[in-house]
């Protein structure tokens, strides 16, 4: 039967078309990140149109969004776990797609958070089948470079969402800029139903072990997942840094527009090809540097994260405080690239200590962790502080409202250090099983 199985699979293998698959995945990951973060560049035109408060931004584009993206993600990964993965990312992309581009259509709070809502709800299939793929594609040891190389999605998607959001509506308006990114996403998805096989679970474990296996239920799935405590410490450290992350990434760019006068067109330039880039660059590097100094120390994998958001905290502050918007822009380069090292050792780890029947879902648990606290009360919190502070600082309210919510950073970075407690011995147990 394995022998069948290896027959089977041995076109999968080659590394020009794992590496084809994995620029596939890539492709659809900066569509999910360009059709989320879109919104972030929009704000200020959206909130002025529609009439809206800072705590409705922050609703819109976090908490109301999250709780629909994370939630689904659960069952959506557990039928990744055992049903045809690239089938689900390919409907999932068709769904968020055309609600970006229904968002163009909003002319009032509800209509635009009932859009929104269905972008989380297409987005909740991209991540946890996408990395359950990867991780049947590379072997273990190559499985942070490459999930970093996947997570690249996010700063490069970004970028896009921030230079074609601020452009287009610069000339013609936030609700074309909805339209023109929302509707390639389909043909996307029928080029990656077409293009991309569905491999054999397991594939790329050195010993095979889950090819065949079942997949458990779903509270046994939890308990063993939850039960252990380098996931555990991984997840609320990703969830604290995606806080800060997904609460200044919302509300930067409305900061410079707002204190210090920048247009949306300049701010998206700035902010999508400086910080943007920076912010790849640590991607990247996250993952690639981890996987080298990990086969001397698997601790890397939780002490490089530490490190970036425990250097990143000051750089933010300094930032803040000045009045001179281009020297903050530029010192905003370092604390961009230092708070994405976390992404290719935290999900590549993840990936190691779950079983193969699991790993949809295990990524589904941390994404659920980090995006309620993260993508949910990040730019949520921001907006509500922005909100009450406005009465003793004005339109300075948002500069403090942003500093207070660094201060996660610390809290971040001693759950990073916590996992490096205990990931030796789980990823023992993990080889051993």
């Amino acid at each position: 039967m394995s022998a069948v199985l290896e027959s089977v699979d041995e076109p999968l293998k080659s590394p020009r078309y794992r590496k084809y698959v994995l620029g596939m995945l890539v492709v659809v990951y900066v569509f999910n990140f360009l059709d989320r973060q879109i919104v972030t560049i929009l704000a200020e035109p959206i909130k002025n149109d529609l009439g809206l408060n800072d705590t409705q931004i922050g609703l819109m584009t976090g908490l109301a969004f999250a709780l629909f993206y994370t939630i689904l993600g659960v069952p959506i990964a557990r039928l990744a776990d055992r049903a045809n993965r690239v089938s689900i990312i390919s409907v999932a992309l068709v769904v968020w797609s055309g609600m970006t581009a229904l968002c163009g259509l909003a002319n009032n709070f509800v209509q635009m958070l009932v859009a929104r809502i269905g972008v989380g709800v297409g987005e909740a299939g991209c991540s946890p089948p996408a990395h359950s793929l990867i991780a049947d594609y590379y072997p273990p040891e190559q499985r942070a470079s490459a999930l970093s190389i996947y997570a690249l999605g996010i700063p490069i998607g970004s970028i896009l969402g921030l230079l074609a959001g601020g452009w287009i509506a610069e000339f013609y308006g936030w609700r074309m800029a909805f339209f023109i990114v929302g509707i390639p996403g389909i043909l996307l998805a029928v080029v990656l139903k077409m293009s991309v096989r569905e491999p054999i679970r397991g594939m790329s474990d050195p010993d095979g072990r889950a090819a065949t296996s079942e997949q458990p239920p779903l509270l046994d799935t939890l308990k063993i997942l939850l039960r252990n405590r380098t996931m555990v410490h991984l997840a609320m450290g990703g969830a604290l840094t995606s806080f800060v992350g997904y609460g200044l990434g919302q509300w930067l760019p409305a900061f410079f527009i707002r204190i210090h006068e920048l247009g949306i067109a300049e701010t998206a330039t700035y902010f999508g090809l400086v910080l943007g880039v920076a912010s790849a660059v640590g991607t990247f590097l996250g993952g690639t540097v981890a996987d080298r100094l990990a086969k001397r120390d698997v601790r890397m994998y939780t002490w490089l994260p530490a490190v970036g958001v425990l250097l990143a905290f000051p750089f933010y502050v300094v930032a803040m405080v000045s009045d001179q918007p281009y020297l903050a822009i530029a010192i905003l380069v370092a604390p961009s690239l230092l708070n994405s090292l976390w992404l290719g050792p935290a999900f590549g780890t993840i990936q190691n200590l779950a079983p193969t029947r699991m790993r949809a879902m295990a990524s589904a648990i941390l994404l659920f962790i980090l995006n309620i606290i993260g993508l949910g009360l990040g730019p949520f919190m921001v907006g509500v502080l922005s909100d009450l502070l406005a009465g003793p600082f004005g339109e300075e309210s948002l500069r403090y409202a942003i500093l207070i919510a660094t201060v996660a950073y610390f809290w971040a970075g001693a759950h990073f250090l916590l996992a490096g407690r205990s990931i030796r011995a789980d990823l023992k147990n993990a080889e051993g099983g």
